[in-house]
């Protein structure tokens, strides 16, 4: 995705509702050609001319599903067309899976799934196309060497991603779970508005179901411990997904970071050590520009920890975690929780100068060491 030069200061404007959504104006004066009830059916050339020919220098990301291209529709709307590969059947589930879970869903939060395109063995799915990047690659990746990401553009991020999770568990039926929450999956508008994508992992549960029992999945340093154990996946798989999210927009770390030393490796075992001992205030982000208010790291902090809690039964429901996350109310927590201790010194301590343009005073962001690949796993 497009990133952004220079520092960007965000508002942070808060939505009341987890039920936004979204007008159709990007598909203004295309054919409404649809077997399935909803949104566009594209002709192959259709997206053969968007994606100039689905050229590579159009390519804005690819994974074991696919191959995502940036492109251009006829009436001048900007798309991800996402071209799934066609191996053994996989392009029509993968297909399947996205089409349902999110075919006719409308949250501002959430991707939004444009059409489709079905022509022989071809699977295509059309998206809206979000230009700022993804979570990952600001608090990790070449957007991180422009700017970093100011606490409320963080919150501002995680607080929509909250809103959209609570839409998919609790507002719709059946309620979807993700299965693959990550900071690479939610994506960035330039209004710095979180929107959930990659649905290619999406399980339904219907009403009176409290789990289902499925193969496991999903991204390594993310997957809820009860889920990679059992198999047995629900709505509360993705609150866990969420807290580990929340802990890595935190402190700027990786889930997963085998360059740390060893009782560092894992983001939320280190993090769960730090709070034990009374070291919560030292696991702020140093790449943050001015350091969250001891209110601020506390809020997130015991919402983090609610959301991984290794009882998935204690857990909060994500519409829980919003209220958390946007009010000023108190949080409930466990007694394992209450020895969280923040120094008042640290509200405003700021790490790094920056003059009035934003720009930082700081030298340039020194080379990082190449990053682990986050890695997806399947049980056999």
């Amino acid at each position: 995705m497009d990133g952004c030069e220079g520092t960007q200061i965000v508002s942070v404007d808060e939505q009341s509702s987890t039920h936004a959504t979204v007008d159709s104006a990007p598909l203004a004066g295309l054919p409404e050609f649809s077997y399935l009830g909803w949104g566009h059916w594209f002709t192959l050339r259709d997206l053969d001319l968007a994606t100039d020919h689905f050229a590579k220098d159009n390519v804005i990301g690819e994974g074991g599903y696919g191959v995502v291209y940036r492109g251009r529709l006829s009436n001048g709307t900007p798309v991800a067309v996402k071209k799934i590969l066609n191996n053994l059947g996989q392009a029509e589930r993968e297909f399947r899976v996205e089409v349902e879970a999110i075919g006719h869903v409308r949250h501002k939060n959430l991707v939004r799934l444009l059409g489709y395109c079905v022509e022989g063995t071809q699977r295509m799915l059309v998206y809206e196309y979000v230009n700022n990047g993804n979570l990952e690659s600001w608090l990790h990746g070449e957007l991180s060497q422009y700017s970093s990401l100011t606490w409320l553009a963080r919150m501002k991020i995680l607080l929509g991603t909250a809103k959209a999770l609570a839409y998919l568990h609790e507002a719709i039926e059946p309620k979807v779970v993700h299965r693959d929450i990550k900071s690479s999956n939610i994506l960035i508008d330039d209004e710095f508005n979180a929107k959930i994508s990659d649905f290619g992992l999406a399980k339904m549960l219907g009403a009176g179901k409290s789990h289902i029992a499925t193969r496991v999945m999903g991204t390594f340093g993310y997957v809820a411990p009860e889920y990679a154990n059992s198999g047995l996946l629900n709505e509360k798989s993705d609150v866990y997904s969420f807290g580990v999210v929340l802990l890595e927009a935190i402190t700027g770390r990786d889930p997963i970071d085998y360059d740390r030393p060893t009782n560092e490796v894992n983001l939320v075992d280190w993090l769960k050590m730090m709070v034990a001992n009374r070291r919560s205030e030292q696991v702020v982000d140093p790449n943050l520009e001015r350091r969250p208010s001891t209110k601020e790291l506390k809020r997130a902090l015991l919402t983090a920890l609610r959301c991984i809690d290794l009882n998935a039964e204690k857990r909060p429901s994500m519409d829980q975690v919003v209220r958390m996350l946007d009010s000023n109310e108190l949080i409930p927590q466990e007694r394992r929780h209450r020895q969280i201790r923040i120094p008042e010194s640290s509200e405003t301590e700021p790490l790094r100068g920056k003059n009035n343009s934003g720009r930082s005073d700081a030298p340039e962001h020194e080379a990082r060491p190449p990053r682990p690949k986050s890695r997806t796993f399947s049980s056999k």
